[in-house]
């Protein structure tokens, strides 16, 4: 499955059960997402209910994009939102694109694995909430999508994520009840004037009155836009009134004025199939309250709506960006796709070269030969453009040869346009989209192509430095976690650490496992409050401090009260919560003192799993004198210990004792012949596979029998 139709009927079947669940749920819209072959992306494969423009800056969602869709797959569950108020709460970015009153489902798309995503739309006249049948039936649909994209896949037929959407019409059993030539007499016997548009826009039946009240025949009107045949509509406001009469599907009305001086009264009533308009002569004859200003045919024409709506989702995604990658994927995810570009190459200001840091559509050999270019290359005028601030658009090979005659044979494209990256006049890098064909570069989308520019430089520059921070932050990190974990005779041990997948990707969390001089084991894990480098700091010096302790034969509750005193001096603002288990191999016995951590799991031979009662201390750094008591209990061969951060087990509306349960019960569930193995079921049974906001330190020990 493609993008585009396939002649043999690969795609049939799954438009015609998309179209059906649009008409069986009620919805106006629905459109089919599909996972990229990398899983890092969902693009839209169908759209049913509106024109492809309306979808275009949301075809492509990153996976951990924060929207509707992305959520739906990464959570494996519907995901409802009722109302505006709700989604711009919940789903900012995806409000801004879509600044209507409508509610909105989006399920995952799922069989022996998963798809997609299903987007199902209606307008807010519904109720605000889902019925428990409504859910079933969309559960239902999607399945039956799953089934026919894995059909297709026997076939030969694999789902792929590119090209752009097909759009299925929606079927409509309601028949006219007239004939044709009675409702045409009909409308015509009506004051003023009626037309039709199709979900394009495009005028499919007028009257004589609507011909007469909009100046131009039927001939010149029917199968064109209203904002290009008719110059006095081509404002941004009246096609955003169109627009928002066919996602909301709720009437819409709006006053013009047909030059020289006659206003005129729109009303639109949309449904499924088209949008039926009256015309009328304004009731007063004077222009609205807030009406938009008249132009002259000299006046420059602004951005169409779409672009306006386009340009605004994608300066709220650039905000969103954190680091280089992110923005390098942004740009070629969403702004490459936006202007139909196929090339893309980003560069950056490093000693005196332009370095690339990201590209799409260039080959191993070209981009070798554009890597590195001093700033004032005259070789391609990315170096021209970066030191004047000045866009430069090249519409064929002809005109970027002319000036630039070697530039064309190197990346083989046909068109460029080269946006210079610029921070108050200080060049951050270049952005060059490029064109395996000649194109166009009208003033409106060298206008959006120039704003974006700067948006980019600006998350571009914020990318950098957050880069070198991690770095900085994300080596003092690995440097402080141990390299690698003592053996210990009859005890058999695994640990693994995750960074959080939201903000520097560090943190606090930390474990160790120390080799005493009894011939017994410490086993230490815990989590500094944070994730930065303060946070990584001092959790060095937490586990630098429990080492020498440990090490020197003091016992578990010693070691948390020393460890705690040197916090309280230190005066962090940073707390820590520990759990120090001592380990006595040969004997079979354990010690634990707990500094307000979540209580280890306990596997025991037979299979069952439970949390181990403790009575632990408070936080460490918050009360000099703190008690840490210890508890004491069996190690019996062939039982397994997990010690954990509260990573793995806080989830939002949750209750924590809840969650551990549930991992003590994947603990048994699993089998612990393999550690590693275990750990990786421990950590994909969990909410870990979706966007983490914590760290997750996991350190496991097993007696052998």
């Amino acid at each position: 499955m493609t993008g585009a139709a396939d002649p043999s009927g690969g795609n049939a079947e799954l438009d015609a059960a998309l179209a059906e669940t649009v008409r069986r749920t009620g919805a106006s819209i629905g459109a089919l997402y599909l996972l990229s072959p990398d899983a890092e992306l969902l693009c839209i494969d169908a759209l049913c209910g509106a024109p492809v423009e309306f979808a275009m800056p949301w075809a492509r969602v990153r996976l951990t994009s924060p929207a509707p869709v992305a959520h739906a797959v990464r959570e494996d569950r519907l995901i409802w939102v009722g109302d505006q108020e709700e989604l711009a709460r919940r789903y900012p970015r995806t409000a801004l694109a879509l600044p209507y009153p409508l509610a909105m489902a989006a399920a995952p798309v799922t069989g022996v694995r998963r798809w997609g995503t299903l987007l199902l739309m209606w307008p807010a006249t519904r109720p605000p909430y889902m019925t428990a049948r409504e859910h079933g039936n969309i559960v239902s649909s999607c399945r039956r999508l799953a089934h026919l994209i894995e059909e297709a896949l026997e076939r030969g037929r694999t789902p792929v994520c590119d090209g752009g959407p097909r759009v299925v019409p929606v079927t409509d059993e309601r028949q006219s009840v007239s004939p044709e030539m009675a409702a045409a007499d009909f409308a015509e016997r009506l004051p003023g004037g009626s037309c039709a548009l199709d979900l394009e826009g495009r005028f499919t039946y007028l009257t004589s009155g609507a011909a007469d009240l909009l100046g131009l025949g039927a001939e010149q009107l029917l199968g064109t836009l209203p904002w290009q045949s008719l110059r006095w509509l081509d404002d941004p406001t009246y096609e955003d009134r169109y627009r928002a009469a066919v996602l909301s599907r709720e009437p819409v009305s709006f006053t013009a004025c047909r030059p020289p001086g006659q206003w005129l009264d729109f009303h639109l009533y949309p449904d499924a199939s088209g949008i039926s308009v009256r015309i009328v002569p304004s009731g007063t004859g004077q222009p609205p309250v807030a009406a938009p200003p008249l132009r002259s045919a000299r006046t420059v024409t602004p951005a169409r709506a779409g672009r306006l709506y386009q340009l605004t989702h994608l300066a709220a995604a650039l905000t969103e960006v954190v680091g280089v990658q992110d923005v390098i994927d942004l740009v070629a995810d969403q702004i490459m796709p936006a202007f139909d570009a196929q090339g893309l190459v980003l560069s950056s200001v490093d000693a005196g070269r332009l370095r690339i840091m990201g590209h799409r559509g260039y080959g191993a050999r070209s981009v070798e030969r554009l890597d590195g270019l001093p700033l004032d290359t005259t070789f391609t005028p990315a170096g021209r453009a970066l030191a004047s601030g000045i866009p430069a658009f090249f519409r064929n090979a002809e005109e970027m040869r002319r000036i630039y005659p070697d530039a064309p044979q190197v990346s083989g494209k046909r068109a460029w346009a080269f946006l210079p990256l610029r921070i108050s006049g200080r060049p951050v890098g270049i952005c060059v989209l490029s064109y395996d064909r000649p194109h166009e570069f009208p003033a409106e989308e060298r206008a959006v192509m120039t704003s974006l520019a700067g948006l980019v430089a600006q998350a571009l520059d914020r990318a950098r430095l957050y880069d070198t921070k991690h770095a900085l932050a994300h080596g003092l990190q690995e440097a402080l976690l141990p390299r690698a974990l003592p053996k210990f005779g009859g005890l058999r041990v695994a640990a693994r650490y995750l960074p959080a997948t939201r903000g520097m990707d560090i943190g606090g969390d930390f474990y160790d496992l120390i080799r005493l001089a009894d011939g017994a084991a410490a086993a230490v894990i815990g989590d500094v409050q944070g994730h930065n480098v303060a946070a990584a700091a001092l959790m060095g010096q937490v586990r630098t401090a429990v080492h020498a302790h440990a090490a020197a034969g003091t016992a578990p509750d010693q070691v948390l009260f020393r460890t705690n005193r040197l916090l309280t001096d230190l005066g962090s603002d940073l707390f820590t919560s520990c759990l120090y288990a001592h380990v006595d191999v040969a004997r079979g016995r354990l010690a634990l003192a707990g500094a307000g951590h979540p209580p280890p799991v306990l596997r025991l031979p037979d299979g069952t799993a439970r949390a181990v009662p403790l009575r632990p201390g408070p936080l460490l750094g918050i009360d000099p004198v703190a008690d840490f008591p210890v508890t004491d209990l069996a190690l019996v061969p062939g039982a397994t210990l997990v010690l954990y951060t509260d990573g793995l087990v806080e989830t939002p509306g949750t209750d924590l004792e809840d969650s551990i349960t549930e991992l003590a019960r994947h603990l048994a569930d699993a089998d612990d012949g393999d550690l590693e193995g275990l750990v990786d079921v421990l950590l994909s049974r969990t909410s870990t596979t979706a966007q983490r906001t914590d760290d997750i330190a996991l350190l496991l020990l097993h007696r052998e029998g």
